[in-house]
């Protein structure tokens, strides 16, 4: 029998010997858990970390989102909003390119940057992070299933190569594309084929998108514009195209002779040819109607089918003229609100967004055969003076010391780039029209 004192006794010795010990080794067991296995922590995509904190701090996977209550769902309910994705602010990006400067062949040299010497990568390392959404990473696949048996091309000037190009590079980390055609100089029109899905990728030099006579050394120093004449070495072949890429617009800032109706409009920067001096946004406009009159007219009589994405004006970031030692030194984008979209390239983008509103009303009655957007990219492209290739247009430009005066590309975009995200952002469009046509097929 138990005795009241020695029942006192063992539960006095339990209580104060016996417990303790207990939680203390819990409470090693759980640091030793949270030592090897740390809580994980949000991304630099999901949260906009100041530059030194990025810099410095390890990257961790993500942290899920709780789920809300379900009171507090029903209390929410609304329609989801399409997503705005030209407007928004760059944030660090930890993760990088998809691709880099050797592993795709189609680079134009003077866009190469880091085969070229670029010394700060830092360029490489930001998104395009959206106010309303996040914009997905590209994916290859998903853009090449919905380019199976389809033939997209890319119509313009040099940014149009340059989006063209660094598609191919996108699309390669997935399936290698094969050049089947190239013709011109300076190969200005390619066409490259994924057997992976019967696709076909090209690219067509169009600099104005009408008939054009361009300026040579030889002759004279202006170019000669149709401005109601479409350019037939890319429209002629329009019946072979699914989806067209239109760019345009820095061909337009050059001395030029405008030409309607086989008479003489007017010009730009002509002195001494008797012309009305008329600037270039009217010229634009005009250039731009035509073409996308051209593409309504021949399509749509016959019934067919074709998608047009006109990407808006990429504004260049020179400090200085661009022909007298005019560079482009940041090496950071702008911040949001510290570069306003005005002047200039305000008035491209506004020319351009107007041209394609005023496509979509005149050709309402064929919207299932004729869908058309605009890739507004001008606003993003405005806060990337960091993305050029400057002085890296040339290899190693200062191998020999730091010269006098190196020409600089502060217009075009280095591959990889921001430019990259233009593609990210007509994918996401792609596949809204996709989404579209199947809900109006249900």
């Amino acid at each position: 029998m138990v005795t009241p004192s020695s029942f006192q006794y063992k539960t006095f010795f339990f209580t104060n010997k016996f417990l303790p010990c207990s939680l203390y080794l819990l409470l090693s067991i759980a640091l030793l858990h949270f030592y090897f296995r740390p809580l994980p922590f949000l991304s630099s995509s999901e949260i906009d970390l100041p530059p030194s904190i990025l810099t410095t701090t390890p990257s961790h996977s993500h942290l899920p989102s709780p789920s809300p209550p379900a009171e507090e769902i029903k209390a929410n309910e609304t329609p989801i909003t399409p997503c705005d994705y030209f407007n928004g602010k760059w944030v660090r990006d930890r993760r990088g390119p998809l691709y880099n400067g050797t592993t795709c062949g189609t680079i134009k040299q003077g866009q190469n940057c880091i085969v070229h010497g670029r010394p700060d990568l830092g360029y490489l390392y930001w998104r395009w992070k959206p106010t309303q959404c996040n914009l997905p990473r590209f994916d290859p696949q998903a853009f090449l299933q919905l380019l199976k048996n389809k033939h997209l091309a890319f119509v313009g000037d040099s940014m149009a190569r340059n989006q063209l190009e660094s598609l191919l590079c996108l699309l390669a980390t997935a399936s290698t594309p094969n050049l089947e055609y190239r013709n011109g100089e300076d190969n200005k029109f390619r066409r490259w084929f994924f057997p992976s899905h019967n696709a076909s990728v090209s690219v067509y030099w169009s600099p104005f998108l009408v008939k054009g006579i361009e300026k040579s050394n030889s002759g004279p120093n202006h170019n000669k514009l149709y401005l109601d004449v479409v350019d037939e070495r890319w429209a002629g072949e329009m019946g072979k195209m699914d989806m067209i890429v239109l760019s345009i617009g820095h061909w337009f800032l050059h001395p030029a002779v405008y030409y309607e109706v086989d008479a003489v409009l007017g010009c730009h920067y002509c002195p001494g040819l008797n012309h009305t001096e008329i600037g270039f946004y009217d010229v634009l406009r005009k250039a731009l109607r035509t073409a996308l009159n051209s593409i309504i007219e021949r399509k749509t009589a016959k019934g067919e089918a074709i998608d047009v994405i006109v990407t808006t004006f990429s504004p260049a970031h020179f400090e200085g003229e661009w022909d007298k030692a005019g560079a482009c030194p940041k090496t950071r984008p702008f911040r949001k609100g510290e570069k306003e979209l005005e002047g200039m390239d305000g008035e491209m983008r506004k020319v351009e967004i107007e041209e394609v509103e005023a496509a979509k009303a005149k050709a309402n009655e064929f919207e299932d055969r004729f869908r058309l957007q605009a890739l507004d990219v001008t606003k993003l492209a405005l806060m990337r003076p960091d993305g050029h290739p400057g002085p890296y247009m040339h290899p190693f430009p200062f191998a020999n010391g730091v010269q006098e005066h190196v020409q600089n590309d502060c217009v075009h975009w280095c591959l990889p780039g921001p430019i990259d995200t233009w593609n990210e952002i007509l994918l996401e469009m792609i596949k809204k029209l996709e989404d579209q046509t199947r809900m109006g097929v249900e």
